[in-house]
This record gives structure tokens, C-alpha cells and sequence, in this order.
């Protein structure tokens, strides 16, 4: 069976059906603004508490904890690189990503929703951050990922087209 994927217009703090979120994640796993304030606001004070053990987590790399008040069992925290002044930054959410879907696959997670990684405070262009995700997506699900399901939960109708139009050129 494949993957399926789609993309929605929507809070990634309210995916009841979903096993697992993505967090776009600062360093020090703190609350922060976006969507890390969505998931943390979400969850409760214990995902806070939680992230200290694990922090600091290092650029381009993903971390798992549980979903705490969050309908969600899992929250993977991913940490992408800023792109206003580091030329590394598209390999670093490169590995950001596949570090993320790498960890779900580990978990055995079947249903994953994930944000528009790095389009936030790191400044990523929405184009790059959506070729990214489709293009690991579609690697993972030839791979054997157990992933099932994703739902990207995006902002707005340009974002989603923009992924959108990613995932068609990526699953072709």
C-alpha cells in the first residue's frame, strides 16, 4: 500500500486522527513562536519539562517525545537552520527533514501531520521547504516507511498550492 498524502489548510495542533506531529523546532526545544508555540500551547507544560532533557538538539536533526495533552501520541521535533544569513541552510532542513520521517519509520508510525518546515522565523522559501518534503516523502514511501498517511497543515492557499504542485512532480 502507498502513501498518502495530502495537504490542508489547518491547525497541526488539532489533528485528532493523526499518531504523530512535527514540530519546526528551535535548538532548545522551547516554546518559541509559530508552529513550536501551537504544539507547545497544545500539549502542556510537561512537553516543556520534557524537551529539557533532550535539548540542545542539533541543526538538522529530530528528536521524539510524547504528545502529552495533545491528541497526538507522538511529537517529533525537527530543527531546521535560518536562511537569513547561512548559506548551509537548505542542507541542513534537507536533513532535517529525512531526520524527522526517519525517526516516524523508526517508531513504526503509520499517520504523520508536518508543518511547512522552515517556511517560519528561518525565513525558507515555501518552494524549497515544499521540494524538500515531497521529495523525501516520495523517497520514504519507495523505501519502506511504514507511514501510511500524511497531512501537511499548512497556512494559507498559496502555501498549499505550492506543496501541492511539490507532490505531484515528486510521486510522478
Amino acid at each position: 500500500m502507498g502513501m498518502k498524502v495530502e495537504v490542508v489548510i489547518g491547525d497541526i495542533a488539532r489533528q485528532a486522527d493523526i499518531e504523530a506531529v512535527v514540530n519546526s523546532a528551535n535548538p532548545n526545544l522551547r516554546m518559541g513562536s509559530g508552529v513550536a508555540g501551537a504544539i507547545h500551547m497544545a500539549a502542556g507544560p510537561e512537553l516543556e519539562d520534557y524537551c529539557e532533557t533532550l535539548a540542545p538538539v542539533a541543526r538538522g536533526r529530530a528528536v521524539i517525545t510524547p504528545g502529552f495533552n495533545l491528541p497526538n501520541r507522538w511529537v517529533i521535533h525537527t530543527v531546521a537552520e535560518s536562511f537569513l544569513d547561512n548559506p548551509e541552510a537548505d542542507r541542513v532542513l534537507a536533513l532535517a527533514i529525512d531526520s524527522a520521517l526517519r525517526l516516524a519509520t523508526e517508531h513504526g508510525i503509520q499517520s504523520l501531520a508536518m508543518p511547512a518546515i522552515g517556511t517560519g522565523v528561518f525565513r525558507c522559501p515555501p518552494e524549497l521547504s515544499a521540494d524538500y518534503t515531497a521529495r523525501a516523502l516520495a523517497w520514504h514511501s519507495a523505501n519502506g516507511s511504514p507511514l501510511q498517511r500524511v497531512r501537511i497543515c499548512v497556512t494559507s492557499t498559496a502555501l498549499k498550492e505550492v506543496f501541492e504542485k511539490a507532490l505531484v512532480q515528486a510521486f510522478a
